[in-house]
């Protein structure tokens, strides 16, 4: 599905942070994806594409750990991470200007899950979204989802629905009627070195051939093929240590 443009608290982007051409041999092996070399003064930072949109980005390593980031859309990063300070959580980046291309912020909510902040210059975020090889979703695991509901409620405005699914409490963000995103607590078994974290879903195809070329690339899968309302989905782990899943979207989710 194309996409030109974000309403205020929806997720708009996804990148991580690590060994940037070992990413982009992976993602762009498991994805499809193109990835371009990045020019220097932007850390060779690499915009990626699925058939000329632009999907996600792959910058250099910050810190000892390689991960995926979710980023919002916002229309304001500086009022909003004025709110992050005031609902109790912290500012890792203050927000700063990429060129022209817009302005960003990385922050954590109180239990620690980090997220980013985008207010959209002359990128507007992921170009693709809900088709094999875009991405699909992003879900926050925490160690306290009540807490998580009144934090993101404060500094997005976010509604939430939460139901029972087969004995686990999980939400659907909400922006007005529109779902934008899931959150649930940490796992049973979840190791306790594992943070509270955002995670981020790609669609696929054909989910068991995805989970083969996990592995082929040398990437791992940790559980799956797990069953669920949007369709199959599995969680993985890429040859340098970050986790991400993927979904065979059942066609009504397709538009979604």
């Amino acid at each position: 599905m194309q996409v030109s443009g974000y309403e205020h608290g929806v997720p708009s982007w996804v990148d991580i942070g690590t060994d940037i051409e070992k990413g982009k041999a992976f993602y762009g092996g498991l994805l499809g994806w193109e990835c371009p070399d990045g020019a220097e003064e932007m850390g060779f930072y690499s915009n990626c594409t699925l058939g000329g949109s632009s999907v996600a980005g792959i910058g250099p390593q910050q810190g000892d750990a390689t991960y995926w980031t979710s980023y919002v859309n916002v229309d304001s990063v500086d009022d909003t991470v004025a709110k992050v300070g005031d609902a109790g959580g912290a500012v890792i980046v203050p927000g700063m200007d990429i060129a022209d291309i817009g302005r960003m912020a990385i922050c954590a909510d109180p239990q620690g899950a980090v997220f980013g902040l985008w207010q959209p210059g002359t990128h507007t975020g992921c170009e693709v979204v809900n088709e094999p090889g875009a991405f699909c979703w992003s879900e926050l695991i925490t160690s306290d989802l009540a807490a998580a509901h009144a934090f993101y409620g404060a500094v997005f405005g976010w509604g939430d629905l939460t139901e029972d699914m087969g004995g686990m409490l999980y939400t659907q963000w909400q922006v007005g009627d529109r779902t934008v995103g899931g959150a649930m607590g940490r796992p049973e078994g979840m190791p306790a070195e594992v943070p509270n974290h955002w995670g981020v879903y790609f669609a696929v195809a054909d989910l068991e051939a995805s989970m083969a070329r996990v592995a082929e690339l040398g990437g791992a899968v940790i559980d799956g093929p797990i069953p669920s309302p949007a369709g199959p989905l599995a969680m993985a782990v890429d040859p340098m240590g970050a986790t991400f899943g993927l979904v065979q979207l059942a066609p009504d989710r397709v538009d979604a």
